[in-house]
Order: structure tokens, then sequence, then C-alpha cells
């Protein structure tokens, strides 16, 4: 009996290794869980989900195969798929959830969310993230030709780029009074989140208890996933 996390996994066409990866834990492990949620930044890029990219089917495919089998996914939208829609998701079989949702799993109330949100000291990132979060500027991107989408998307992910060769690791990190107010705002002692990029289990306090922030890794050179069960919760590393 477990509920499995993961985030980050960036899959794209030029990284077969790591959608193989995925590919087997969806097969294997993930097929024991209770549920999975994916928290965010599955794929390193998405256009709209009329990108006839192979990848995206292939990937459908196979979380259909796992819903299939008994076992619900849910995903959380990240950075980099923030446009992922509602075709996908039919396709695939995931719920879409909202951008922070309280879970309660075995007796802990589990805060989850993709984890960009939470780093405040980057205005930058954050003044850019309103900006594509609105809804009329995403429904125009979206009815654009596709060719031109491609471009756009390239452009801003160059720019994202540059823009990030010149912050500090600690610019780009989780602000940890942004934490501590996330989890008082929901009454949680847990919290489970991806985005940064540093796997870790911090202890902290909140709502005057202590409290824990779980930190999933990215799916680089090795697997990443957060296994929450009645007895423990553990952040688990494993090879591809």
């Amino acid at each position: 009996m477990a509920t499995l996390f993961i985030a980050d996994l960036h899959l794209c066409p030029e990284e077969p290794a790591i959608t193989a990866g995925f590919l087997h834990f969806l097969a294997g492990p993930a097929r024991d869980a209770d549920a999975l949620y994916i928290l965010g930044d599955l794929f390193e890029a998405w256009i709209g989900d009329d990108d006839p990219v192979p990848l995206h089917a292939e990937i459908a495919r196979a979380i259909r195969s796992l819903v299939d089998h008994g076992v619900p996914c849910y995903f959380i939208h990240g950075n980099r798929d923030f446009l992922l829609g509602k075709r996908f998701a039919r396709q695939s079989g995931m719920t879409l959830l909202p951008e922070a949702l309280v879970l309660s799993l075995y007796g802990r109330d589990v805060l989850i969310m993709h984890g960009d949100t939470l780093c405040t000291d980057d205005a930058g990132y954050q003044a850019f993230r309103a900006k594509v979060h609105q809804p009329w500027l995403q429904t125009l991107f979206l009815t654009l030709p596709l060719f031109v989408r491609k471009r756009i998307a390239a452009k801003m992910r160059a720019g994202s780029k540059a823009a990030n060769s010149t912050k500090t690791l600690e610019i780009m990190d989780v602000n940890p009074q942004a934490v501590v107010a996330a989890m008082e705002q929901h009454q949680v002692q847990w919290l489970i989140h991806g985005h940064t990029h540093r796997p870790a289990v911090h202890e902290l306090s909140a709502n005057g208890q202590p409290a824990f922030r779980v930190v999933l890794g990215a799916w680089h050179s090795e697997g990443s996933m957060v296994s929450v069960t009645p007895d423990d919760v553990k952040l688990i590393h494993f090879p591809f």
C-alpha cells in the first residue's frame, strides 16, 4: 500500500533514456501503487495538445495502460507543461488537479504542488509566470498555427536559459517564509513538491509543530519518487 509522487522528468525526443526509464517505471513499480501523482514538468515543453509529436502519444498510451490497470494517475501542471490540456488528459486517463491540493493519505494531510510558486525571491520568473498564466493569453497562443507556437516556445526557452544563467541557486530555490506560509494556509505538516531539482527531506516548523518538506528530484540520470505509506514517507532514487 503506497501512493507515489514524481516530477520533473522533462520528457523530450532528445532524451530517449529518460523516456525508457519512465515507461519501465509505469510498467513496473507504479503498477503496485494506490495512485500516482505527477507534480509537473512531465514534459520539457508543451505548446498544445494538438502537437503531433510521437512521444506524446506514446506517453499517453503508457499512462492509460497504468490507469486501466487500476492505478489512478493525477497531474499538476509545471512551469514547462502548464498548457497541457483536457485532450491529453482524456487520452492518457490522467485527472488534472489545481496548482495546490491537500491530500489525506493514510492519516496524514499532505500539501502537493509543483513548487515554482514558492520561489518568490525570483521576481523575474514570478512576473513572467503571472503573465503566461493569464487565461486570455493562453487561449490566444493556442489559436496560433503550430509552427508559430514552436518558434515562440523556442525563443522563450532560450530567453529563460539565458536569464537563469545569471541567477544564483539561492534565488531559484524556494523561499523559506513562502513555504511556511503555504503550509500554514493549508494547515498541513507535510509538503511534497518538485521544480527545484534539489531532492531532500527538510525539517521545519509550521502551525507551531514539526513539519516536513519533501523535494522530488529531476530525472536527469536516475529516477526519483516519493513513496507515502501508512508507516513512512520516503524519498527514493532508482536507476532507469
